[in-house]
């Protein structure tokens, strides 16, 4: 029923004339194709090792001015930071295995390993979360008086720096090659960055005699932490559940309307595999087409897809049209899950 970019497609006969024809159809070259994926992933890998290097380096300054201070909550936030560039190595990971090619198991390749991760970093911006909490908590029925802070207010401020340089350079990335793990593990910074700030802030109600400051910014900074783990949860699970902006479905149909030869389209159906996009379309063209007509349109109707729809990798067009005689879709009927086009 379906070639896979073969020069002849296979249709069904009813022993009189072809009742449905669904194609593979031929789009840019496959070595463009695999090009364009490398790129994503080296330039996904080179966000994640830069971002570490800097997140490393801003880890062992505040690590430094802990062991001077004693400051618990500076101890607490370099340890955030260092989970923050931890995070880096199973977002690596997935970005590696998404290079791997498809086989006879993984028949789409390897690219939800990406979201998988993502699901990780979300795990960890939890955590973080209820790590902070606890911090803040302990902090406010225990106060502790925190010793140069100048030292750690410079060393919480370098903090929030450097993870919100990373933060916005992992969510510029992320969006830029569609990788939702990506984009949650910038907000994931972002979250660290947050608690840098609040022990800045509590660093400077300690200075002026404050103790319950510092504990009572840590549970407010807390909360915003829930708020950026909500949207980077809501993110990844869209991407887990096959979301896609609609926008993109509404540009696909409006590109499959203008290929000549189309008089209408049925379902156009998007799904992210890692940061990558697949489709599947049915369009409506004359009945009396023949065989390598009708695949040639649908040659055409991906192509006009892969320019239209940023990040669209692959599409499967399926051929449709006005029955000649009875419901070419009928023998499909009872089968409730499956499409007829």
């Amino acid at each position: 029923m379906e070639g896979k970019r073969h020069t002849h497609p296979h249709a069904h006969h009813d022993g009189h004339h072809h009742r449905r024809r669904l194609f593979r159809p031929h789009s840019h070259e496959a070595a463009d194709k695999v090009d364009t994926a490398m790129e994503t992933s080296r330039e996904g890998l080179r966000t994640l090792w830069i971002s570490l290097v800097v997140l490393g380096v801003t880890t062992v300054v505040q690590a430094a001015i802990v062991a001077l201070s004693g400051s618990v909550a500076l101890l607490g936030d370099t340890v955030h930071n260092a989970a923050d560039a931890l995070t880096a190595v199973p977002l690596g990971i997935a970005f590696l295995l998404g290079r791997r090619a498809a086989n006879r198991r993984y028949t789409y390749g390897y690219g939800r390993a990406e979201d998988l991760a993502g699901v990780v970093v979300v795990a960890v911006i939890a955590a973080s979360a209820a790590v902070a909490a606890w911090m803040a908590v302990d902090r406010l029925l225990n106060p502790r008086d925190i010793t140069h802070l100048w030292s750690v207010s410079g060393a919480a401020l370098a903090g929030f720096v450097g993870n919100e340089w990373v933060a916005r350079y992992r969510i510029r990335t992320g969006r830029r090659i569609g990788s939702a793990a990506l984009v949650a593990d910038g907000l994931h910074a972002r979250t660290d960055g947050f608690t840098s700030l609040a022990v800045l802030l509590g660093a400077g109600g300690a200075a002026l005699g404050l103790r319950w400051a510092d504990p009572v910014v840590g549970l407010l900074i807390t909360v915003a932490i829930l708020v950026v783990l909500k949207d980077a949860a809501r993110e990844v699970c869209r991407r887990l559940m096959d979301s896609v902006d609609p926008a993109l479905v509404e540009t696909a149909e409006s590109a499959l309307r203008g290929v000549d030869g189309v008089l209408g389209t049925g379902q156009v159906r998007m799904r992210w595999i890692g940061h990558a996009l697949r489709a599947e379309a049915d369009i409506v063209v004359d009945p009396q087409l023949t065989v390598v007509q009708a695949h040639s349109l649908a040659v055409a109707a991906e192509h006009a897809l892969i320019h239209a729809v940023p990040r669209l990798t692959a599409a499967t067009v399926h051929i449709d049209h006005s029955p000649v005689r009875g419901d070419p879709h009928a023998a499909l009927a009872h089968h409730g899950g499956v499409s007829a086009g």
